[in-house]
């Protein structure tokens, strides 16, 4: 295997308490929790190098190959008018919100671009993605930004310096540039991250100073509440600080206090991570790719076996699993399965991702090959130890079927057994005469004793159809009154012509349930099977009765199911 794991990025830790990814790490135990340092990225040509990725390939930054300067333009208040720009735009005077016209004015030889929106979302969802590899605690921040909580994190990388530098070197390599900085507070993160002339560290204590220079546009405010301040000469960070709070927000209400109380640490401001934090997670860096398959599986194991002390401490079992590979050019592969009853058992894990492997195929694309690994804990369930006796049997202490239950379901895709609710499924009967009621799906793991309706199905007193629709469907019938079978009928625009009918067989409403009428009187079906002149067999109902006894209204006709 050509897997090696550099010493300094070792990591098999669980995103838990602090003291526990230090014992992990080999450092000192601390009862206080980490500091908070959020980190802020600001894509400011998220559009214009999505589009120049396209064309030149992701390393087209490096390449530095011959470009006009390139905008991308869309319809607002009645006129196109610049949506993104690049550099090399922004280098010539032009801004987002310009005339199109005024900017070909400026620069003939522009290179225009219809937007994207939906496509910059996607670049941003992938970029997201691949922050994961950072910290699981990703969160978007508009159209063109990210916060990374990266709280206890950053030792890992080296320090804070060395994860700002290698976040944004390899976002360099991959052709999208990047505005950083890193802070106690969001608010913070966020201004330095736009304002600040290079990626700025702020240390706790020091927002203040370093936040008073800014403009009041880095604190998140509105357009009119800015150009409020600036009628009152307040244009600086530092300035809303010093003035007076009471006539402020009676002025301009308590949203700019609120932003500036937020940057400065004085009111906390949550951040909302895109995907469910992990219960538990093991992670491996490798100082050179992999791409076989089974050395994938080799980490696997490893990742698992980790994991493994992890639950048997905490008396708990996986029920949703997540395997993350982040592949050296920014694609992530996300593998996820589920196993019907908690398993902490590494091959168990592994058959199981297998199994997932196999079904995603030629999807499942190594590229450059993969230089980080991971293995998460979605979902968790209490593994009781009890001994079992002779007398146990069914299918919940069937742990081979279970097992192969799991398999089928990772295989064909299911995704993750969470709730108990096993994406295979087998059909169990209900006490009902209704056809389409008369059984429904349940997990196949669960335990048939459970069932009111028992082990065995009621025999119908005639042939049942080889499919039943889900739910009938009207069709138009010529038969003979009252209680004659149908001669013809129309089904889904096509006319048939009845050859041979058998029938009827009543089946009685059901006045007991929910929705019988208010008499308690429900309709009867009468169903009739019957063949049409090219040897199919189907299935019919007429719901109510011709003359009186319908009790004036028309009866109705239904396909209800097709015979093999």
């Amino acid at each position: 295997m050509n897997a090696h794991s550099s010493p300094d990025r070792q990591a098999g830790h669980a995103h838990g308490p602090l003291q526990e990814r230090q014992a992990r790490q080999g450092e000192p135990s601390s009862a206080s929790p980490a500091a908070r340092r959020i980190l802020a990225l600001n894509f400011p040509y998220l559009a214009t190098d999505r589009i120049a990725r396209g064309r030149h390939g992701k390393a087209w930054r490096q390449t530095a190959p011959d470009t006009r300067p390139l905008v991308t333009a869309q319809k607002e208040k009645g006129a196109m008018r610049i949506a993104a720009l690049d550099e090399a735009a922004e280098a010539l005077g032009l801004c987002r919100g310009q005339g199109l016209a005024d900017a070909r004015a400026a620069c003939p030889e522009l290179d225009i671009v219809p937007a994207d929106p939906e496509a910059d979302r996607r670049l941003l969802a992938a970029v997201a993605d691949w922050c994961d590899r950072y910290t699981p605690l990703v969160a978007p921040d508009g159209a063109d930004g990210l916060f990374l909580d990266i709280s206890g994190c950053a030792h890992l990388f080296g320090g804070e310096q060395g994860l700002l530098s290698d976040l944004m070197a390899r976002l360099h390599e991959q052709g999208i540039a990047v505005r950083a900085a890193l802070a106690p507070t969001p608010g913070a993160a966020w201004a330095a991250a736009r304002f600040a002339p290079a990626p700025l560290v702020i240390e706790k204590g020091a927002e203040a100073p370093v936040l008073a220079p800014f403009p009041l546009a880095a604190l998140r405010l509105d357009a009119e509440t800015l150009a409020g301040l600036a009628k009152v000469g307040l244009k600086t960070v530092g300035q809303l600080a010093a003035a007076p709070r009471a006539p402020l927000a009676r002025r301009f209400g308590r949203q700019c206090l609120l932003r500036l109380d937020q940057a400065l640490g004085a009111v906390e401001e949550a951040i909302s991570p895109r995907l469910p934090v992990p219960a538990l997670s093991a992670e491996r860096r490798l100082a050179e790719p992999v791409g076989r398959v089974e050395d994938v599986e080799q980490l696997l194991l490893s990742l698992a076996m980790r994991l493994k002390e992890d639950l048997e401490r905490r008396g708990l079992g996986a029920r949703a699993l997540e395997y993350t590979l982040f592949r050296v050019d920014g694609a992530v592969h996300r593998l996820c399965v589920g196993a019907s009853r908690p398993v902490r058992d590494p091959e168990t894990v592994v058959r199981l991702f297998r199994e997932r492997l196999a079904g995603v195929g030629d999807g499942f694309d190594a590229g450059h090959g993969f230089d980080v690994v991971r293995l998460n804990v979605l979902a968790t369930g209490e593994i009781s130890c009890r001994q079992g006796d002779f007398a146990q049997t069914g299918e919940d202490d069937n742990p081979d079927l279970a097992l192969l239950l799991d398999r089928i379901a990772a295989r064909l895709g299911g995704g993750a057994v969470t709730d108990g609710r096993h994406p295979v499924r087998r059909i169990e009967p209900v006490e009902s005469h209704v056809p389409e009621r008369a059984e429904r799906r349940v997990p196949v793991t669960g335990n048939r004793k459970d069932s009111p309706a028992g082990e065995q199905a009621p025999e119908p007193a005639a042939p049942r159809p080889a499919r039943l629709l889900s739910a009938p469907e009207p069709v138009e019938v010529v038969a003979g009154v009252p209680e004659g079978p149908p001669q013809r009928f129309r089904w889904r625009r096509a006319l048939y012509r009845v050859a041979r009918a058998e029938g009827p067989e009543r089946i009685g409403g059901e006045w007991w349930t929910a929705d019988a009428p208010e008499d308690l009187a429900p309709d009867p079906r009468d169903y009739y099977r019957v063949e049409d002149e090219e040897g199919r067999r189907y299935w019919l109902f007429r719901r109510g009765l011709y003359g009186p006894a319908g009790r004036g209204a028309q009866p109705q006709w239904f396909m209800h199911g097709m015979f093999a």
